[in-house]
């Protein structure tokens, strides 16, 4: 493992070499050990004066040291060290030696990689200090990395009917295995996940529903009139939601104050987001259903995207960034896209932004969060569409787009992100200036279908499309998970019977060197090789006596 502190490698190499060096001349000099100047110079006469300083330490201390490795450094060092890893390395660390293995096993940074890609787990619970026999946070981890990158193999598609015009919104809400979609038909419709079967739907709304979000908690879909439809979720209900309003009456509400269509909703958990051609983007509080801030734009909302304190919105051609609590415009990405900035995306940690617009390219950018101001920059761009992008979705590290062509893109934004100490990627392997022959184009492109999708979204193992067809599709990819495993075990087996036929091999090479008198013996008795010898003579007598 290479650090990239100069001096520490330094002193290691000195150490290193020290430690070749005769035990008696170190002995015999114990004197020499005190220094006076803090120096990175090494002397085997004089000891290892740099690492000291002007400190007098016993010979017996230094030289016991040089050979001691990272297990017998502090817990609290160790763990500041692992600290500064990503997963791939702090997987190649744990197949070092066995304590290794124990320490970075369990190391907390593992909770903190998934929770920064894919947030808390469904059961997050279940992971607290007394669950033991529960999955380590590592295996967690390994097994969500390695189902995404099944979006690369075989999938099925189902294509769900029941909305009678075009679909406009998908939401996919993964945690309660439930899909919703609305359209130009005014009616939201609930169905599961797994199945693909129609659970619900509600009565008609009387208009267009452009926006749907939901969590465990809420429903909310925007309609063209300028109202936000509530549904309330039902504990006693298996899929949540009421849509048909049997159960209880006052589960279902509606917020007026928009005075333009809704085009987009988002939830988290203290507030309502909601963006509207009325150019402005309105923040609910959710416990007192009050409007607590109005962000005014210059032309017509289309997306907006929150994340903790700041909500990123588009207007026109513009990109927005705002501070919810005060209202405050931090940034303005001016002329982001030729035409309209239609669709919007961003990482779990708020730190990269995803947009795509009217020109069909779709533009990677990171936020840098300062203390005075915080900027956005351009990172990469790819362009695999030739119509508008409609829509975005994002779940690490798949990058999905929607576009008027009718296809789907999935583009791999894993090698883009540089990993840091706490978050998805506070800084982007980047020069200054962007060489777009670095950026990988999209790995993979569905297509085939109608045209115009107007909205996608992304789960675990699924990606879920509707669009002008009045259909909604859902790509399986659970299928392409069961065949990597099979396939994973497979090769497994097949290394584990390569070892053990190359342990048998070494014992019977380490047995006392039996097999080299063997192979000696059999050179210089050769049957084939000497037809001189004179066993080929008594046998060309006998044949003679015979005959």
């Amino acid at each position: 493992m290479a650090f990239e502190c100069q001096e520490s490698t330094e002193i290691s190499k000195n150490l290193a070499n020290y430690s070749e060096s005769n035990h008696s001349s170190y002995n015999s000099a114990p004197e020499n050990l005190e220094t006076s100047k803090p120096s990175l110079d090494f002397n085997p006469k004089k000891g290892i004066s740099s690492f000291y300083g002007s400190k007098q330490l016993p010979p017996n201390d230094v030289f016991t040291n040089a050979r001691r490795s990272i297990t017998d450094l502090p817990p609290a060092l160790v763990s500041e060290i692992l600290n500064c890893l990503d997963p791939k390395e702090l997987g190649i660390i744990s197949c070092v030696s066995t304590i290794l293995h124990n320490i970075a096993s369990e190391h907390h940074v593992w909770k903190e990689f998934y929770c920064e890609r894919w947030g808390l787990p469904v059961a997050s619970g279940l992971l607290g200090a007394g669950a033991s026999d529960e999955k380590s946070w590592k295996k967690l981890f390994v097994e969500r990395d390695f189902r995404s990158k099944t979006f690369l193999g075989r999938c099925s598609i189902d294509v769900l009917y029941g909305h009678t015009e075009a679909v406009r919104t998908v939401f996919l809400l993964a945690s309660a295995k439930l899909i919703f979609t609305a359209g130009y038909d005014s009616v939201v419709r609930m169905w599961d996940m797994e199945e693909g079967l129609s659970i619900a739907s509600s009565r008609p709304l009387g208009c267009t529903i452009r926006a749907v979000a939901a969590d465990t908690k809420l429903l909310v879909a925007g309609g063209t009139d300028g109202f936000i439809h509530c549904w309330k979720a039902v504990e006693s209900l298996k899929h949540l939601f009421d849509l048909k309003g049997v159960e209880k009456q006052n589960k279902e509400f509606r917020l007026w104050e928009h005075e333009g269509p809704i085009t987009s909703l988002a939830l988290d958990l203290t507030r309502i987001y909601s963006g509207s051609w009325d150019m402005t983007v309105r923040v609910w509080d959710r416990s007192s259903l009050k409007c607590t801030q109005v962000l005014r734009h210059g032309d017509w909302v289309w997306s907006l995207v929150p994340h903790d304190t700041t909500v990123v919105s588009t207007s026109g051609s513009d990109v927005f960034l705002w501070e919810t609590n005060t209202g405050t415009l931090l940034n303005v990405v001016h002329n982001a896209h030729v035409g309209n900035t239609y669709a919007l995306a961003r990482s779990r940690t708020g730190d990269f932004l995803f947009t795509g617009g009217e020109d069909g390219a779709i533009h990677m950018f990171e936020i840098i969060s300062g203390s005075d101001e915080s900027s956005v920059v351009q990172v990469a761009t790819w362009i695999p569409h030739s119509g508008a992008v409609y829509s975005l979705a994002f779940e690490f590290p798949w990058l999905v787009s929607a576009s008027s062509d009718g296809k789907l893109a999935l583009i791999d934004v894993r090698k883009l992100l540089r990993a840091s100490k706490r978050t998805l990627g506070k800084s982007v392997s980047r020069d200054n200036d962007i060489d777009q022959r670095n950026i990988e184009p999209p790995q993979r492109m569905l297509h085939g279908f109608g045209c115009n999708l107007f909205s996608v979204g992304i789960g675990a193992d699924r990606i879920v499309c509707g669009g002008e067809e009045g259909v909604v599709r859902i790509w399986n990819f659970s299928e392409a998970l069961e065949i990597e495993q099979r396939a994973r075990a497979l090769r497994g087996i097949r290394l584990e019977s390569r070892m053990r036929r190359r342990r048998l091999q070494i014992e019977m090479n380490n047995k006392g060197g039996r097999t080299d008198q063997c192979s000696v013996a059999a050179k210089k008795k050769t049957v084939n090789g000497d037809r001189n010898s004179v066993w080929h003579s008594k046998r060309s007598i006998s044949s003679k006596v015979k005959t």
